[in-house]
């Protein structure tokens, strides 16, 4: 089991301006990192039918880049996150940033739909790098309360992102076709490879690397596994995130097609639920966070989280009566700014376990979440386009999940190791 610790240097302490501006800076860059998903998946959207037109497709093909890219992103972690534990964070994050300006480019210029979604399988693996990197930073950097903050405000980053990314497509699309979107990535990346080779500093020194080879690195991945408690708070996480995942895929057809909200209506419902995620993520980072035990918050959150969705049931059965849009969005809206409680402090609290194998532990947590919330959110449409139901359940049972790991695998564990 690996412990919580904090890394002590024997640099000067540097001046309070000095702090705020490598703050901010550090930030900006983990931020940018952290926005490259939202804006490669979501910027595009506008796009897909342009594509199905350009390529001579299908629908279902053109829906396949993007599952294309979100695949790659779920499994690049697992590779990149244990390799930056052996070589350092700066050379895997830069080698994967500049093959994303690549295969962002040839998906430019792409003249089949296969071979769109073949580099926007290599898109999604490179891009990997700047998620599962960016956690490590924060860890390498930041322990405790301080990392617990620095979350909150990456969430502030990685919540606004896909709020503004298909506005940023569709204006894109006014003046160009699908391919200037991914122009317009490709100069985003170039962009920030080179903030990130001038301003991002190594953070893991070569003495906390691993030095026994491919295998040894990859042999982390069990290692922290092992750690049941480690294992919960992913899993928590992971399984909430299936819940507001579920809600991304399912909420334009539950709003529109079931309640008979118009487009716009639609769109300014689910920015309320986005602003709500990021309203209470800062009010975490800012207020409870050194006040609250983190353990707490996340206990609130994941109840909460279970609140909205047994309410959400109960409505979209039917138990009161038939229940109008008004009612249901605000179950929508506790349960999904309740995300800005669970979601850094399961993530803080995961990586407080590590000491030395965090590159590792960063994939493990994207990846559960990636590959779980892939794995729920289909399953909300299993009952047809008639009901609402199936989103509910889903939901539901992501929460309870949640609430089982984290009792049985974090309570529990805990109280295992210190005794009664």
């Amino acid at each position: 089991m690996t412990d919580v610790t904090t890394t002590h240097t024997t640099t000067p302490t540097p001046t309070i301006g000095t702090q705020r501006r490598t703050g901010l800076l550090v930030t900006l860059v983990l931020g940018g990192l952290t926005a490259v998903p939202p804006l490669s998946m979501d910027m595009y959207l506008p796009a897909l039918p342009q594509v199905t037109d350009a390529l001579h497709s299908t629908a279902a093909t053109a829906q396949l880049t993007l599952t294309a890219c979100l695949a790659g992103m779920a499994l690049g972690q697992l590779v990149v996150g244990p390799l930056s534990d052996r070589w350092g964070r700066r050379r895997p994050l830069l080698t994967g940033m500049v093959i994303y300006i690549l295969a962002t480019a040839v998906c430019a210029f792409a003249p089949s739909a296969g071979l769109l979604i073949t580099f926007r399988l290599i898109q999604g693996l490179a891009g990997a790098a700047g998620i599962v990197i960016a956690r490590a930073v924060v860890r390498d950097l930041y322990d405790g309360v301080e990392m617990a903050r620095f979350f909150s405000t990456l969430m502030l980053i990685s919540g606004v992102a896909p709020i503004v990314a298909p506005v940023i497509g569709g204006q894109i699309l006014r003046i160009t076709d699908w391919r200037g979107v991914f122009a317009v990535l490709t100069v985003i990346g170039v962009l920030l490879t080179l903030v990130v080779w001038r301003w991002l500093h190594e953070t893991l020194p070569p003495e906390r690397r691993h030095s026994g080879g491919l295998l040894g690195t990859f042999g982390a991945v069990k290692r922290l596994l092992g750690d049941r408690i480690f294992t919960g708070y992913v899993l928590s996480g992971s399984f909430a995130f299936a819940a507001l995942f579920t809600y991304v895929s399912a909420s334009a057809f539950v709003i529109q097609d079931i309640y008979g909200a118009s487009p716009q209506t639609f769109s300014l419902l689910f920015g309320l639920n986005s602003i709500g995620i990021v309203g209470v993520g800062q009010l975490n980072g800012k207020v409870l966070v050194g006040r609250v035990a983190m353990e707490k918050i996340l206990t609130i959150g994941l109840a909460l989280i279970t609140v909205a969705s047994v309410a959400l049931v109960l409505l979209t059965t039917g138990v009161f009566g038939r229940a109008g849009l008004p009612a249901v969005s605000a179950a929508l809206f506790v349960l999904m700014a309740s995300m800005g409680l669970t979601l850094p402090t399961a993530n803080t609290l995961a990586l407080l376990r590590v000491k030395r194998d965090v590159g590792s532990a960063s994939a493990l947590v994207g990846t559960s979440s990636f590959l779980i919330g892939a794995l729920a959110s289909p399953l909300a449409g299993v009952a047809g386009d008639g009901t609402a139901v199936p989103m509910a359940l889903v939901q539901l049972t992501c929460a309870l999940v949640a609430v089982a790991c984290f009792v049985g695998l974090c309570v529990r564990g805990r109280r295992t190791v210190e005794g009664p």
